[in-house]
């Protein structure tokens, strides 16, 4: 099994280094780690440095360092514009999506979702997705983190539409399967997945007018919680991620 990772702010300088604050007492109370094991140590930018536990405090963990390496972050980057769902069938999608490879996130707020991120709520909500980024971008030993971006509108996106390199909106009724579009070398591809009742004729009207195409994920219709996994996991074996 490959080494635990965890998340600081800035790599360390030195032979050694103390592990503490919540990543710390992770490490000492939750994985319980011991004298002697490997982990890894990463700022979500792409660095990395090999450690070996040296001792274990109250909530802390000593550690002596090794070797560094950078992973280049990837180019074309996979975005993903997850339409706002109710109860935790957000929180589902963003922590599938992290682990099986985006590169950000955009919250929306389609036309059709039923949930509504509007003041302390909305922040809360937004809190909860950047910690359900954190922990699985520790779980899937990710380089780079992805990021959160800020709660877009309808009109946002049509912006963002507008910056991608190419933008995949996922649909029902597209007669363009995702396999067959075609992608650019560099740059950001945008995927759009609606609510549970789906992207309206409006949005994609929009998305279309500013240079979006739809696409369809084979014949079955998934969940708003899975179907931006599912489109990540293609374009990652046509980019060659996979």
């Amino acid at each position: 099994m490959s080494a635990p990772l965890f998340l600081v702010a800035a790599l360390p300088d030195g032979a050694t280094f103390t592990l503490d604050g919540p990543e710390g007492r992770h490490a000492a109370t939750v994985q319980r780690l011991r004298v002697g094991e490997p982990l890894v140590l990463g700022d979500g930018r792409g660095g990395a440095v090999r450690a070996e536990v040296i001792a274990v405090g109250s909530g802390t963990v000593d550690v002596s360092l090794g070797e560094r390496t950078m992973t280049l972050a990837p180019d074309p980057r996979i975005v993903v514009a997850q339409a706002l769902a109710k109860g935790d069938r957000g929180e589902l999608a963003v922590q599938v999506m992290t682990e099986v490879g985006v590169d950000r996130i955009v919250p929306w707020s389609a036309a059709r979702s039923i949930a509504r991120w509007v003041g302390d709520r909305g922040e809360k909500a937004w809190q909860r997705w950047e910690a359900t980024v954190r922990e699985a971008t520790k779980q899937a030993r990710r380089s780079w983190r992805p990021e959160l971006g800020t709660p877009a509108s309808t009109a946002d996106l049509v912006n963002l539409v507008r910056a991608s390199s190419a933008c995949l909106v996922l649909h029902e009724a597209a007669t363009s399967a995702i396999g067959a579009v075609p992608l650019p070398p560099r740059g950001d591809v945008l995927l759009i997945v609606g609510p549970e009742g789906g992207v309206t004729d409006d949005e994609l009207a929009a998305f279309e007018s500013a240079g979006a195409q739809a696409v369809r994920l084979g014949e079955s219709v998934m969940r708003t919680s899975t179907a931006g996994a599912a489109g990540i996991a293609a374009l990652s074996v046509r980019l060659g991620r996979w």
